[in-house]
């Protein structure tokens, strides 16, 4: 036999499939999707302590062999192609019983495997002990456990790796059945042998699929047997054993499991479960709830402002890494003007961009993997999951909802800890809808010129409407685009241990290099076309940012009738290329309507004459300067951390005078009075902008991790739906209150309507399977 170069780690959810990853492989990993979806698939590789290499792939858990989502149809699907030479079954000691099912289920397989069993320290803690030669011996295949808490506890395994490898073991147990499921088990393996020899299957475990009626064997085997005579050998079997087939097959097998276990298992008798004190008070029916908000708060608060603290940092330093580096050296060269703007103002800004988002993703993905790790994230799953079902979606949904009121960023990353594809993509159309920090400052500012008597109401409608926007949203597409069941809640509860530091840093590095090599392919272009739109002026000159003679500023002022219906009349232009600006960045609002607004008195067109002069000339490049002045950021952020505990949502800023907030946002203190003569017609006039403001599409990097998490084609429809939301729901409420035009009325009704068709549409014709 060929000697094995590949292993796949197969396993139940929970049973430390990823923590023995870790262990083999260390960094030695690469992450990306399987081909055509978006379920992360990981593969490394492990040096064997004869010098040898292994390829080493992590398969998503699975309790059986019958898929029933994507992740478990990839799992499944990959073991029957037998591209893995070595199946390494890891096995959860602390519930052995449950693991063993899809242990006996890889057996019948008949292929080279091994048997890894993981948190025997938890077993022994429950006073429970597993003899495991005698195990072995029953399996047919070496078992061997793991303590992978210490860096040596891995080399008993690739030691017996190794050995398996220059040895490689068949297991030759075979689970028996009442004789009428045998009699139909030798009937119906005679008839698909040959095509199961060609495929590389056993043909007796085919016929035993086929009479469970696994849907995809039934499917592939239609030819050799069809489903009439499938349904004559159910009915002779349930007649024969007075139950139906695949219960008489799972009652088989766990009689199997049970007398193995009678005999390598040794636990106390009436013992409690350590985790049942806990369980009582963090499961509880009034207490359960408002512990996960607490510890939501935490998540929140790590990720918003312990990340946040560090975000000038990663700005100043990449300003001076990817921007200002690169200008000062081509301009050495003497490059060409539009160069120096293509890689400095449109490659450096694109990865400055990305830069400031690292801090609060690293720290999201540090709360989600200790969570995970430590055996809470189910348990939250099952305390929120009543809340959230009536959405169609899991409990763990609100987790990444929840996170989007920080950031997008981080919120439909997380998403990536659902595990059905349905409830992932439900999830991130309804991000964007959880008001984001960054666009804060715009309400407030907003709030200080219209709302001064109360500002505060402008910021809860803001929010409420965002809310509301949101689970419309959630049950529009629940009935449409994305149809079909929620995923199963059954699940196990894992026990708590203390997470592993190595495997937690490893699980977010991995995570977070996922994000900038994805991610940001779609995030760096868009910046870079938005960044040169902004830098370069109507006559090629460079240097117009956020001013009237730059092309996105002429853009925008081109587009501004298609603004007009939600109450953006011609002369107030620079409020739609403050649109177009926040894609860069939702705060970046202000900064453009601050610059705009205080070049042009009166607000006329702009014809002109690009920038003013600037006063004196630009400070020289100074490198070790500049990343100096990127430290000098950090104790200023580190010691707001403490103060924000109270207010992590920045939510104190509401009610501040306009000096204050001028001070606070870098706005000139004549923006307040530019707002009021720019939205003449008052404080309705200005909040149907910030309804468009809240409701259309998020930032370029929230864009960016949408598309990698939804591909191409949803992605676009989630831009297309946004950007339509919000200028129908600012036109409607603009035209109710203002415009009083029937025909901008009827025309957003109508654009609803035609979208909520649209999904309905696509939700029958079902392009993308999303369960």
């Amino acid at each position: 036999m060929q000697r094995p170069c590949s292993v796949a780690l197969v396993g139940n959810p929970n049973a430390g499939k990823t923590t023995v990853f870790n262990a083999l492989t260390g960094s030695r990993q690469t992450i990306g999707n399987w081909p055509g979806v978006t379920v992360e698939r990981k593969e490394g590789v492990c040096r064997l302590p004869s010098g040898s290499n292994l390829t080493v792939v992590d398969l998503p858990g699975i309790y059986s062999l019958m898929a029933s989502s994507e992740d478990e149809r990839i799992a499944v699907d990959f073991i029957l192609s037998r591209r893995a030479d070595l199946l390494i079954n890891v096995i959860d000691g602390s519930n052995l019983e449950r693991n063993l099912y899809l242990t006996l289920l890889l057996t019948e397989l008949r292929v080279p495997m091994i048997h890894v069993v993981t948190m025997m320290d938890l077993a022994a803690e429950r006073g429970t002990a597993i003899d495991l030669q005698h195990l072995a011996r029953h399996l047919g295949a070496p078992v061997i456990a793991v303590d992978l808490r210490g860096r040596g506890g891995v080399q008993p395994l690739l030691e017996q790796l190794r050995e398996v490898v220059e040895h490689p073991v068949v297991p030759a147990v075979r689970t028996s059945y009442p004789a009428a499921v045998e009699t139909e088990i030798a009937r119906i393996q005679a008839r698909c042998r040959a095509v199961a020899d060609a495929r590389g299957v056993p043909a007796r475990w085919v016929a035993m699929q086929l009479l469970e009626a696994d849907p995809a064997a039934v499917s592939r085997f239609r030819d050799q047997v069809g489903e009439e005579e499938l349904a004559e050998a159910d009915r002779r079997i349930q007649a024969a054993c007075g139950a139906f087939t695949d219960e008489v097959f799972a009652n088989a097998r766990y009689a199997v499991i049970q007398g193995l276990c009678a005999e390598v298992v040794r636990r106390p008798a009436g013992r409690v479960a350590a985790t049942a004190p806990a369980d009582r008070w963090i499961l509880n029916r009034w207490l359960g709830i408002p512990f996960f908000l607490a510890v939501m708060f935490v998540v929140f608060w790590a990720t918003q402002v312990v990340g946040g603290a560090f975000i000038d940092f990663f700005d100043s330093l990449g300003a001076t890494l990817f921007v200002e580096t690169p200008r000062f050296l081509l301009e050495r060269l003497r490059a060409p003007a539009p160069l120096v703007a293509l890689v400095a103002d449109g490659l450096g800004a694109g990865l400055q961009t990305m830069a400031t988002f690292l801090p609060p993703i690293f720290f999201m993905f540090l709360c989600l993997a200790l969570l995970e790790d430590s055996g809470y994230m189910a348990r939250a799953a099952f305390v929120m999951d009543r809340a959230m079902s009536w959405l169609g979606l899991p409990g763990k949904s609100f987790v990444p909802l929840l996170v989007g009121f920080g950031c997008s960023v981080p919120a439909i990353l997380a998403t990536r800890t659902l595990e059905s594809r349905r409830d992932r993509f439900l999830t991130i159309f309804m991000t964007p809808f959880m008001s984001c920090g960054a666009k804060l400052p715009v309400y407030v500012v907003f709030g200080a010129a219209f709302f001064a008597e109360n500002p505060g109401r402008l910021v809860f409608r803001i929010y409420l409407a965002g809310l509301v926007l949101g689970v419309l949203t959630g049950l529009l597409l629940k009935k449409t685009l994305f149809t079909g069941q929620p995923s199963h809640f059954i699940m196990e509860l894992p026990p708590y241990h203390l997470p592993r530091l190595r495997s937690i840093l490893l699980n977010v590095w991995d995570r977070l290099r996922m994000f900038i090599f994805r991610a940001g392919k779609v995030i760096v272009p868009m910046v870079l076309v938005l960044g040169l739109l902004n830098t370069v002026g109507r006559d090629g000159s460079i240097g117009h940012e956020n001013t009237r003679g730059s092309l996105l500023a002429t853009g925008g002022a081109a587009l501004t009738p298609l603004f007009e219906p939600m109450g953006i009349e011609r002369d107030n232009w620079p409020a739609t290329v403050a649109i177009f600006s926040g894609l860069f960045a939702k705060e970046a609002v202000i900064g453009t309507l601050n610059g705009i607004y205080g070049q042009n008195s009166g607000l006329a067109a702009p014809a002109g004459e690009g920038l003013a002069a600037e006063a004196g000339d630009p400070p020289p490049f100074d490198f070790l300067g500049g990343v100096a002045d990127a430290f000098r950021t950090l104790p200023g952020g580190l010691a707001g951390i403490v103060d924000s505990l109270a207010d992590p949502l920045g939510l104190r800023a509401v009610g501040e005078d306009e000096t204050s907030l001028g001070a606070r946002y870098d706005a000139d203190e004549s923006l307040f009075t530019n707002l009021r003569q720019a939205f003449s017609k008052g404080r309705d006039q200005a909040f149907a902008y910030l309804l468009f403001i809240l409701l259309y599409v998020p930032c370029f990097a929230a864009m960016g991790a949408a598309f990698r998490e939804l591909g191409r084609l949803y992605g676009i429809i989630l831009v297309v739906y946004l950007t339509m939301l919000g200028w129908s729901v600012a036109t409607l409420y603009y035209q109710i209150t203002l415009g009083r035009e029937w025909f901008w009325i009827v025309t957003p009704c109508l654009l609803l309507g035609g979208m909520a068709g649209s999904f309905h549409l696509m939700g029958r014709r079902r392009r993308v399977p999303l369960v």
